[in-house]
C-alpha cells in the first residue's frame, strides 16, 4: 500500500496542509517543524506525485536560467553557480527538494528572452533567474515587468542576477561603496512589486578602474564600450567618465576628445581587436586602453602586439569581471573583479528561497580593482 500524505502529517506530528507547503516550498515553515516533516519523508520512503503537485502549488521542478551567451565566461560562471544551489545540498538533499535547471541562451536578443519568459510560465516554472544586463528600451522593460509579475503571480520566484531592479530606463546605478550595500530601489510604483535583484557596482568599478590609470599619469585615454543601449555598458561608461571629470576638475588635466576615444562594440575577442585598431587610427599617441571586458581586452591586447606595440611599456590595457583567463594572460590583465560565482550562488539560494531577500529586495555586491602587470605608467615623453 502507497504512503499518502496523511501518513506522512501522522509521523511527523503535523497536518497534511504543512506537509504540503514544507514539499511545495512556497509557504514559510519554521525550521524545526521542516526538518520533521522531511525526516518523516525519508522514513516512509514518500514519492511526491510530480504532475499532481505541480497542479497543486502552481509550480513545477524547473528553474529557468536566462542567460546572454552561455559560452560567455561572465555568464558561464554565474549559470554554474546557480546550478550548484538547486539540486542536493545539505539539508536540502530530500529527494523532493531537488530542481532541474533549465539554461535559456538569449543571444541578447529581448524578443527571445520575452519567449522564453512565456514558455517558462506555461512550464509553471519554480523560479526563474534572468542574469546580466538588459536593453534600455521602455516598450521590452514593459513587456518584461509584465511576464514576471505574471510568473510571481503563478507561484514562480523571480530573481535578476548582475541586473538592475525593474524600473523606468535611466533609474539605474549611482555611485555605490565598494562593500555590499542594501537599499530600496526609486522607482515608480506604477511597476509594482520588484523581484529581488543582486546588482552588480559596475559604475564604481569602472570608476576606479579609470582613477588607477590617471593616477599612473596617463591623459590619453580609449574606452572600447559594449553595445550601446545596455544598462551594463551605460553604468561602465558612466563610471569611466565621472573619473575622467573628477581628474579634470581636481586640475589634474583630464583627457580631452572623450566622445572620440569612445567606441562602441560587442562583449567578443574581435570587437576588442578591432576596437584597438581605431582607436590607435584617431589618436596615434594613446597610452591606455580600458576594455568593456576582460574578453575585449585580450582581443585589444593581441591588435597592440601585431603593431608591435608593448604591454604595458607603450601602451596600458585595462579589462573588467576578472575572469579566470585574466590572471593567466601575458602579462597579468588589470581588471575589476566582479562576484559572479558569489552572485550566482546566492541568486540559487534567494530562487529556491533558501536565502532570506535582502533589505529593500536589493544588494549591490562589490566590484574590486585588480591591479596587475598589464597596467605602468606612460613612457616618458608620451
Amino acid at each position: 500500500m502507497s504512503v499518502t500524505l496523511a501518513d506522512v502529517a501522522a509521523r511527523a506530528g503535523v497536518s497534511a496542509a504543512t506537509v504540503s507547503r514544507v514539499l511545495n516550498g512556497n509557504y514559510p515553515v519554521a525550521g524545526s517543524t521542516r526538518s520533521r516533516v522531511l525526516r518523516a519523508v525519508d522514513e516512509l520512503e514518500y514519492v511526491v506525485n510530480g504532475p499532481a503537485s505541480a497542479l497543486a502549488a502552481a509550480t513545477s521542478d524547473l528553474v529557468g536560467v536566462l542567460v546572454n551567451d552561455i559560452a560567455d565566461p561572465f555568464f558561464g560562471v554565474m549559470a554554474s553557480a546557480i546550478q550548484s544551489q538547486i539540486g542536493p545540498d545539505g539539508e536540502h538533499d530530500a529527494p523532493h527538494s531537488q530542481k532541474m535547471a533549465i539554461i535559456c541562451n538569449t543571444g541578447g536578443s529581448p524578443e527571445r528572452e520575452l519567449t522564453y519568459l512565456t514558455l517558462l510560465l506555461r512550464q509553471r516554472a519554480a523560479a526563474v533567474v534572468l542574469t546580466g544586463g538588459t536593453v534600455e528600451d521602455p516598450e521590452h522593460l514593459a513587456a518584461l515587468a509584465t511576464r514576471l509579475r505574471r510568473l510571481e503571480a503563478g507561484g514562480t520566484r523571480v530573481v535578476l542576477c548582475g541586473r538592475q531592479p525593474l524600473g523606468p530606463v535611466g533609474a539605474g546605478e549611482g555611485p555605490a561603496g565598494a562593500r555590499e550595500t542594501e537599499r530600496e530601489p526609486e522607482r515608480d510604483e506604477s511597476w509594482g512589486p520588484s523581484p529581488v535583484a543582486l546588482t552588480f557596482d559596475n559604475f564604481g568599478g569602472a570608476r576606479r578602474l579609470t582613477a588607477h590609470l590617471l593616477s599612473l599619469g596617463h591623459r590619453r585615454i580609449g574606452y572600447l564600450a559594449g553595445p550601446a543601449a545596455r544598462t551594463t555598458t551605460r553604468h561602465r561608461l558612466e563610471g569611466h567618465r565621472a573619473a575622467l571629470a573628477e581628474a579634470a576638475g581636481a586640475g589634474a588635466g583630464g583627457p580631452q576628445d572623450t566622445d572620440r576615444l569612445t567606441l562602441h562594440g560587442g562583449y567578443d575577442r574581435s570587437s576588442g581587436y578591432d576596437g584597438a585598431l581605431e582607436l590607435l587610427r584617431r589618436e596615434p599617441g594613446l597610452t591606455a586602453v580600458v576594455a568593456a571586458n576582460d574578453t575585449v581586452a585580450l582581443g585589444a591586447c593581441a591588435a597592440l602586439r601585431d603593431r608591435g606595440l608593448r604591454i604595458p611599456e607603450d601602451i596600458s590595457v585595462a579589462g573588467f569581471d576578472d575572469l579566470p583567463f585574466a590572471i593567466d594572460a601575458a602579462p597579468a590583465l588589470t581588471t575589476v573583479r566582479i562576484p559572479l560565482h558569489e552572485a550566482g550562488a546566492r541568486a540559487g539560494r534567494l530562487a529556491l528561497g533558501r536565502e532570506d531577500a535582502p533589505a529593500g529586495r536589493v544588494a549591490t555586491l562589490p566590484a574590486d580593482l585588480m591591479v596587475r602587470a598589464s597596467t605602468a605608467p606612460p613612457r616618458a615623453g608620451a
